[in-house]
């Protein structure tokens, strides 16, 4: 039987690496630049859109490389409009990427892995295996699609970039962060990094690391409890990231970028959801600029956790913002569609 070889994706080719293949085939150096600006700014899918090369020269490309861009396999509409999508991958696997509209912004939610390791216990995602992580392109094509989607069916541009789809982003750091240079540079798609936002569960050697580099996007850090029993209840890299640990983390990442952080926090009824749990997580944030997200939970098949009542929930906002945290409480979007946040799991309706 034979096997057919699978050919590079030339966009793991950095652009001196793509200079020397055009010297090698005779062409001029320029001609990388033009490729690379077909790939990065133009997005596209085949060297045959790349019409600015000689067709000797785009037959010569894909002979040795190809572009491994994701695929829409399918979309389902919210009843409030946000759009989730299941996109096939190259290899066959699907990982979920969301539009999510308000009249405020539009949003892209992204995945950076297929599955996810982590296991935290409200998530469905968690309940995957890790099958692999993404490449910056297979990032970066998830932004692409959303953005196309958002104005064909908004008629406006993505705002904003939320790195919260499927899998932990600090643990593909090295993709997460060529994606989002892709995204952000004059090279790529020149959008603002103050307008993306990478969620963690809490890897504080990676948040380190993200302060040394003086990243200019929004970290966010999924908490959900300031109290270390609890939270290793709920997300077992607790075990090996404690609050004090993830502290002293985030006051480096501060100390180096100077941009606040974001405490996500899903309330669960009779689980964290009372004035001593307010008080914990007053206590772990005080000590930096910062602004809370307080989460509507999305009660999954796998898990018996279910929302807060509303007046828990108001008492527990009411209390931090009594203490001059400034607190944002988060509908959930695309519920009906399993779109919305800890939902993504790939559960796919049948297509007709």
């Amino acid at each position: 039987m034979q096997v057919t070889e699978i050919k590079r994706d030339i966009r793991k080719l950095t652009l001196a690496e793509i200079e020397a293949f055009m010297l090698s085939i005779g062409e001029k150096k320029f001609r990388a630049k033009q490729v690379y600006e077909w790939l990065w700014r133009k997005s596209a899918r085949s060297f045959e859109e790349m019409t600015n090369l000689s067709l000797q020269t785009r037959t010569l490309l894909s002979q040795q490389y190809d572009i491994f861009a994701l695929r829409l396999d399918q979309s389902q509409l919210s009843s409030d409009g946000t759009i989730k999508n299941a996109f096939k991958l190259f290899d066959d696997n699907i990982i979920e990427g969301v539009l999510i509209p308000t009249d405020s912004r539009i949003t892209a939610c992204v995945s950076s892995q297929v599955g996810c390791s982590l296991s935290c216990k409200f998530c469905a995602t968690g309940y995957l295996d890790r099958k692999r992580n993404l490449e910056a392109g297979e990032i970066y094509d998830q932004v692409v699609a959303i953005n196309r989607q958002a104005e064909e069916s908004y008629q406006k541009p993505l705002s904003n970039i939320v790195y919260m789809g499927m899998g932990e982003p600090l643990l593909n750091y090295k993709n997460v962060l060529q994606s989002i240079h892709y995204i952000t540079s004059p090279e790529g798609l020149g959008m603002s990094p103050k307008r993306i936002t990478v969620s963690t569960a809490g890897i504080a050697k990676m948040i380190r690391k993200l302060g040394d580099e003086e990243v200019k996007f929004n970290l966010a850090l999924s908490l959900h409890a300031a109290n270390d029993v609890k939270r290793a209840q709920i997300m077992p890299i607790n075990e090996t990231n404690s609050l004090e640990a993830l502290r002293e983390a985030l006051k480096y990442f501060f100390s180096k970028t100077k941009t606040p952080i974001t405490y996500e926090y899903i309330v669960f009824n009779n689980f964290n959801d009372s004035i001593e749990d307010a008080k914990e997580l007053y206590q772990f944030t005080k000590h930096l600029p910062c602004k809370v997200n307080i989460i509507e939970y999305n009660p999954i098949a796998e898990a018996a956790y279910q929302n807060t009542k509303q007046d828990k929930l108001d008492h527990f906002a009411h209390y931090l913002r009594g203490r001059g945290v400034n607190v944002n409480i988060r509908r959930s979007r695309g519920k009906d569609i399993d779109a919305a946040c800890g939902q993504l799991a790939n559960k796919h309706q049948t297509k007709q």
